[in-house]
């Protein structure tokens, strides 16, 4: 499969990006704002339409609908984190000010947790309302909703990973420990799994259990629920990528120069390489499509089988996971610029999968969709 993979990456790489298409995507509107270059930080969306984003200048972002600016809140330092929303309407985010705040959907400070260190970890909600993520303290933390410690795990290094949680409430994350972690909803350790090099990026999950992630070591793993190796994908190199699945299960992720789409049995089904390398997730919809967000300014739109249809350029070079609204509206930052995008054909609501966006769905929520 590692040699498969490679020749594969040498006769993609002497293609050339698509050109753009005209007419193919409107731009709803377009919010400026200082340091959403770098940022990382994906948008969240509410149920109420708000979209949510973080800084570099720490300040997070509520935009209304129409993309007018609702309300922004200050925290200490650069936000890496991406928001997630809770049923209530609370925002969750960390920040490198060594905090994790909830903030009320009227802008207001609830509370703030410290930690020891950085929080880029993007935060997980559960079904009881806890709230998971890490720190570069090398802990993993669970919180209850009114901000109290819940319980908190201990790994070998820092902890930059985005968790997720299976329908069972099983937390799974990585840690640049270079291990992969399952524990219960109590925070015991029900597994882990060793890799070759550090874990950056956040895990999927399908729809039947199975666990998708990678590593800095080079692969895309898929684990079982009980821990053990279902199959790996050498992708040739780092990938900060998180995969997302349709309906049907098949996996799209992005690993240096190259988008790819394989199988839920670790089979490549199809490959497109970019001009730059790109290490943000995809976002899968119902309608069929799956859109990629490139370092060097471009949004592209393919068909789940592989049949090109469009490429945006917006002059700007984007830095977040795309997300995707009921209305099919797509939303992503970059260059100090935040934009609400809509495709003029066939625009349509994420996938109906488990996992067809980053975090799983437009809240960010980290958890898995039923």
């Amino acid at each position: 499969m590692k040699l498969r993979f490679l020749a594969l990456t040498c006769w993609l790489l002497a293609g050339t990006a698509f050109p753009q298409t005209p007419g193919a995507v409107t731009r709803l509107w377009q919010f400026s704002a200082p340091g959403i270059q770098g940022s990382e930080a994906s948008p969240a969306l509410a149920t109420d339409g708000t979209a949510y984003f973080g800084t570099t200048r720490g300040w997070l972002y509520a935009i209304k609908p129409d993309g007018r600016l609702k309300w922004k809140f200050k925290a200490g330092r650069e936000i890496k984190s991406s928001p997630a929303v809770g049923a209530d309407g609370t925002v969750y985010f960390g920040s490198r000010d060594r905090n994790l705040y909830a903030v009320s959907e009227n802008g207001k400070l609830k509370w703030k947790f410290p930690t020891g260190a950085w929080v880029d970890s993007s935060p997980a909600i559960g079904v009881d309302g806890a709230i998971y993520f890490g720190s570069w303290d090398k802990n993993f933390y669970a919180l209850n909703p009114d901000g109290s410690l819940r319980w908190k795990f201990t790994t070998g290094a820092l902890v930059f990973a985005s968790p997720a949680i299976d329908a069972n409430g099983i937390i799974y994350f990585g840690s640049h420990d270079k291990t992969f972690y399952a524990l219960t909803p109590g925070g015991q350790l029900k597994w882990k799994f060793p890799t070759g090099q550090e874990i950056e990026a956040s895990p999927a999950i399908g729809d039947d259990g199975t666990i998708y992630f990678s590593s800095t070591d080079g692969n895309l793993y898929a684990l079982k629920p009980d821990g053990s190796e279902r199959w790996r994908l050498h992708t040739g190199g780092y990938t900060g990528s998180s995969p997302v699945l349709d309906a049907e299960g098949n996996l799209y992720f992005s690993a240096n120069k190259i988008l790819t789409t394989i199988s839920r049995d670790g089979k490549i089904r199809w490959q497109q390489a970019t001009e730059v390398v790109t290490d943000v997730s995809p976002a899968v919809t119902a309608g069929g499509q799956v859109y990629f967000s490139q370092l060097g300014s471009r949004i592209s739109g393919f068909r789940t089988d592989g049949k090109y249809l469009w490429e945006h350029n917006i002059t700007y070079n984007l830095t977040s996971s795309p997300n995707v609204d009921a209305n099919g509206v797509l939303y992503v930052g970059g260059g100090n610029n935040f934009f609400a995008l809509k495709p003029l054909t066939n625009a349509a609501p994420p996938a109906k999968s488990s996992w067809p966006l980053w975090r799983a769905n437009p809240q960010h929520t980290g958890r898995v969709q039923k």
